[in-house]
């Protein structure tokens, strides 16, 4: 299929018009190798190497690979207290931290399981706005749960992108091929039965994801992919954001 200003047209109907012959046939090749190679899931490719760049960091400041340490941790790591006290860059920071490599290795195969595909179906500005917003909300649900309890991870913020795909796939579009909500219920249950799992975290982030596909589907009256995000969709993301901060100054503002 190919996306065309008036819709989704088949390859035959999308290339009338066109010269045809073996260099539409090299054109089309060139596209798409240069897509896979380039420009697909870029958001998705940086933010994992980002995540990876910041815990080998953490290894060179003297962490090892089963626990989080540095003065990187310290300064970044999610605290209450401490965000009371100013640290509110914490909300954001604490999505790049990791406790450990089999934490950050869980994490980054699943951002790039269930990133590509959602950051394929609505756009890479899109799709980091989303991951901020919701690491944002996932810092709140941890902060508004366990407010003294040294929080660390992405969680937040892929619990996000999942609800934006649960989001879109009720509309039918089946960016997780209709899995999202059957994912969804199976990562709650892990996150209960495992021990140290911020259910805050991970709930905060996944509100804050629905939230953040609902505004970009106008609440059901359009869709994430093809509609603009206008003036009013560009609000609705911020409010979300400013509401999980107003969360998480409420909740901790006790701690000064």
């Amino acid at each position: 299929m190919v996306y065309a200003p008036v819709g989704i047209r088949c390859l035959e109907h999308a290339s009338q018009g066109k010269p045809k012959g073996p260099a539409t046939a090299q054109r089309t090749v060139r596209t798409a190798r240069s897509g896979f190679l380039g420009q697909d899931g870029i958001v998705t490719k940086i933010l994992i190497a980002l995540n990876v760049g910041i815990f080998l960091i953490n290894l060179l400041q003297g962490a090892s690979l089963n626990s989080n340490g540095g003065s990187l941790f310290a300064d970044w790591a999610l605290f209450g207290p401490v965000v009371a006290q100013g640290d509110w860059w914490r909300l954001i920071t604490a999505a790049f931290l990791h406790g450990g490599i089999v934490h950050l290795g869980l994490n980054m195969l699943f951002l790039w399981i269930v990133g590509l595909p959602v950051e394929s179906a609505i756009g890479k500005w899109r799709f980091l706005a989303v991951y901020l917003i919701s690491a944002l909300a996932g810092s709140a649900g941890a902060l508004l749960l366990s407010p003294t309890a040294v929080t660390v991870g992405a969680s937040g913020a892929l619990y996000g992108i999942l609800g934006v795909a649960v989001v879109l796939e009720q509309q039918g579009s089946h960016v997780l091929g209709g899995s999202a909500l059957g994912l969804v219920i199976v990562n709650f249950v892990l996150s209960l039965a495992i021990p140290g799992v911020s259910i805050g975290g991970h709930a905060g982030g996944f509100v804050g994801g629905v939230l953040c596909g609902l505004v970009l589907t106008n609440f059901g009256r359009g869709h994430a992919t093809y509609g603009r995000l206008g003036v009013q969709g560009i609000v609705g993301l911020a409010a979300v954001g400013v509401a999980s901060l107003l969360v998480a100054y409420f909740k901790v503002r006790g701690y000064t």
